[in-house]
């Protein structure tokens, strides 16, 4: 994974924006996407406990502005696929769906992926342990990658990782692997800020990134 784009990002995110249908989780899939995109996510992975949602319209969005590739794993029962497919209609396309355990298929077939997806509700403690196998499977590739947990609100946190919790649609989990590798001689540093309009009541989240390296000093 490359270093962030802000232009893919904010491409994915109107495009997502597009793609969705606006409902009472306010910017979840256009966070997603533009996460995604502007990480220049190339192996996107979804691990849905049912049917797939709008969620991964935003990987699709995503995936138009890196060049990258959607799979998508069902967990639940065999008319799944062709009802995920139904739900997205003409976006269907665009995605590899694929049935089975996404713990295994992410330490197998889609080792290497450098986006993770993961629906919380997949059961009580399956969730954690896709997100281990996530955790492997992007070292074991690039050694850096974003993954994220989403319906997090009542899950807690993945405990022995570093994740940031957004208060947002029913919660997001994030964790970013690789994040304290030195860029350009410093080390990066991203936090999450979520900010809410008074006069619309829409949250809008924005990532900062700075520098701990030491600045220079220029005398005249």
């Amino acid at each position: 994974m490359s270093s962030w784009s802000s232009e893919n990002a904010t491409k994915a995110y109107l495009q997502a924006l597009k793609m969705g249908k606006r409902g009472k989780e306010p910017d979840v899939g256009e966070f997603i996407s533009a996460l995604a995109a502007g990480n220049n996510a190339q192996l996107i992975v979804m691990a849905c406990s049912s049917i797939a949602v709008s969620r991964t319209l935003a990987l699709v969005a995503a995936a138009r502005q890196t060049g990258g590739r959607v799979v998508c794993i069902l967990s639940g029962v065999i008319g799944d696929i062709d009802a995920s497919k139904k739900s997205l209609g003409r976006y269907a396309n665009c995605i590899e769906f694929v049935k089975g355990d996404a713990q295994k298929l992410l330490m197998g077939d889609y080792r290497g992926a450098d986006f993770v997806l993961i629906d919380c509700n997949i059961d009580i403690d399956g969730h954690k342990n896709v997100f281990r196998a996530a955790k492997e499977s992007v070292m074991h590739g690039s050694g850096a990658g974003v993954i994220v947990g989403y319906n997090a609100l009542p899950k807690g946190s993945w405990r022995g990782y570093k994740t940031h919790f957004l208060p947002i649609g029913e919660g997001l989990l994030v964790t970013r692997i690789g994040e304290n590798s030195d860029v350009g001689g410093g080390r990066k540093r991203s936090r999450w800020v979520v900010t809410v309009d008074k006069c619309t009541g829409e949250e809008h989240v924005f990532r900062v990134t700075s520098s701990s390296s030491p600045r220079k000093v220029i005398e005249a």
